[in-house]
């Protein structure tokens, strides 16, 4: 039974402006290390599937992009999703793709833009939800031990074990406040990390049995792309398409230093840090400066007597917010006038 990876490679990234633009989202960002987020994670999944067995999906606007970045990825496995349409859509259509060139494969998707700090415990985790996948013919979610009560993420409840270290959901909760997130953790839930494993026929038939969102699309528009998404009235997550209706869904814990990387704020956890606790990217000097988030692109930038600052340095440009607002730069870049938007 052979494996396949998918990659969802879509989105703007428009929290981290003004490095990240339409025409150069978060994913073909160095963020976290030397390489863009999007290559980071082709590296770390090489192990589990060659290139030929490897779909991105992402925004038509990025193809050209995304295959100067990836270039070992064969043309035809970049997918460019006509228009958004959630996850329900893009994981619906790679299964598709998949089950036509593999019909028994088994599939492991992914999002572009993550840090984690230890692969070779991802790649393993990712294996035994292939393993468990396979001999379940379940869906399986991974669900990160989480390491903070975060409210931005939904949670999931384990249920009864089935075997290998995996587990029945019980339920998906929606992203709760930060109190209940607290009795949660306490409680043993995690994270949905948006990881998923699944051999793609028994994804495909539980989205028919349970989408009437986006099931009779492909049913209908199976041979044209075009016409599949644009059968897609509203974008709809897989989790509301399919998982919180089936019975057949799954969930492994995994414990790999992962962050989705959200925001500016975000690197703070996943950059190295100086002594002061600030997590620069470009040249810094900083004095009696803690726990600020530096990223530029030539300048210099000194900070002083400065704390939980981010600052952003590029082209000419320079943003400057706290830690705490840089979740909120939508509202920013709306008000901005066009010709800096663009900047």
């Amino acid at each position: 039974m052979s494996r396949w990876v998918v990659v969802l490679a879509g989105g703007v990234g428009s929290r981290f402006w003004p490095l990240s633009t339409p025409q150069r989202p978060k994913q073909l960002l160095p963020l976290v290390g030397r390489k863009p987020l999007l290559v980071e994670q082709l590296d770390r999944l090489r192990a589990i599937a060659p290139p030929s067995r490897t779909l991105i999906l992402t925004n038509a606007s990025l193809v050209r992009a995304i295959r100067k970045a990836a270039p070992r990825i064969p043309a035809k496995n970049v997918i460019a999703e006509p228009k958004p349409a959630g996850t329900a859509a893009a994981l619906a259509w790679a299964s598709h793709v998949i089950a036509q060139r593999d019909p028994d494969a088994t599939m492991i998707s992914v999002h572009a833009d993550w840090a984690i700090a230890d692969p070779a415990e991802f790649r393993a985790t990712l294996l035994r939800a292939a393993q468990g996948a396979e001999t379940t013919d379940g869906l399986v979610t991974v669900g990160i031990v989480p390491t903070r009560p975060d409210p931005g993420f939904g949670y999931i409840e384990p249920g009864e074990p089935v075997g290998n270290g995996v587990r029945r959901v019980a339920r998906f909760v929606e992203k709760p406040t930060r109190e209940r997130a607290a009795e949660m953790q306490g409680q043993g839930y995690l994270w949905n990390s948006g990881i998923f494993v699944w051999r793609v026929g028994a994804f495909l038939s539980e989205l028919q049995a349970h989408s009437p969102e986006v099931g009779p699309a492909l049913r209908t528009h199976g041979a044209s792309l075009k016409r599949f998404f644009a059968a897609i009235r509203t974008p709809i997550a897989v989790d509301h398409a399919v998982l919180e209706r089936s019975r057949r869904v799954l969930v492994l814990p995994g414990d790999f230093g992962w962050d989705d990387v959200g925001t500016w704020d975000a690197l703070h956890r996943v950059r190295a840090h100086d002594a002061s606790g600030n997590a620069p990217s470009g040249p810094l000097y900083a004095l009696d400066a803690a726990n600020n988030v530096v990223h530029t692109d030539g300048p210099q930038v000194v900070l002083y007597g400065v704390s939980d600052l981010v600052v952003v340095a590029k082209d000419g440009l320079t943003l400057v917010t706290t830690r705490d607002r840089s979740a909120d730069l939508k509202r920013l870049v709306e008000s901005l006038p066009k010709k800096v938007q663009a900047t």
